[in-house]
């Protein structure tokens, strides 16, 4: 399993079991193709901060995860007002933002990109700069993504498992594949192994027609 550092994972539990906490916002997308676990889906425009860490598959989300949380619980440049969870009033701090899901991981040179993606009320202008200088901002526009989605353990050995199917799927649909492949996932550690959505993102271009 992926060990994430004990001590952000604490807050994440506290955020979700207290009864302030909110749903936590999702990436959106439009299906457009199901079968059997694999989809094509439209995703709109979104913004990601993310950081770059050199580790092991299992381990990579450490260090990174603690670095991206700390900056969305208010690790950031931007200086303002922010509405508390309850109507009784406001307090000036740095601004707080808003859990969203999945967890990204993609490599890149033999290391890993970790991200968070920003809620979708922030643009590239107003989403809070970070003070962490290994923390970048940037906008994904819109784009086709095939995807598979499996529940288990956080091991190389289902990642590469699962992509393989996905690779395989997305020959088999004449699609041709525009990136390197993003592992997602949507659910804290303490899930139960067999309740975890974890998901497989690789960009993809339509094919040129159908038969």
């Amino acid at each position: 399993m992926l060990r994430i550092a004990r001590g952000s994972w604490i807050i994440i539990i506290m955020l979700l079991l207290t009864g302030n906490a909110m749903a936590v916002e999702e990436a959106k997308y439009k299906v457009l193709r199901e079968e059997n676990g694999f989809e094509l889906r439209e995703y709109e425009s979104h913004i990601l901060a993310e950081t770059l860490v050199d580790g092991e598959f299992e381990d990579a989300g450490s260090e990174a995860f603690g670095r991206l949380f700390k900056y969305i619980s208010g690790n950031n440049k931007q200086q303002q007002k922010v509405a508390m969870t309850s109507p009784v009033g406001q307090e000036p701090t740095s601004q707080k933002i808003e859990m969203t899901s999945p967890v990204g991981q993609q490599k890149q040179d033999g290391k890993w990109i970790v991200s968070f993606m920003m809620p979708a009320s922030f643009t590239l202008e107003t989403t809070p700069e970070p003070k962490d200088p290994n923390i970048s901002i940037r906008e994904v526009p819109a784009r086709l993504i095939a995807s598979v989605r499996y529940s288990g353990f956080w091991s190389e050995k289902s990642y590469h498992r699962n992509l393989a199917k996905l690779q395989d799927w997305i020959a088999n649909n004449r699609l041709t594949k525009l990136g390197e492949p993003i592992w997602a996932r949507y659910n804290p550690p303490f899930m139960p192994w067999f309740l975890r959505r974890n998901e497989i993102l690789i960009p993809v271009a339509s094919p040129e027609s159908d038969d």
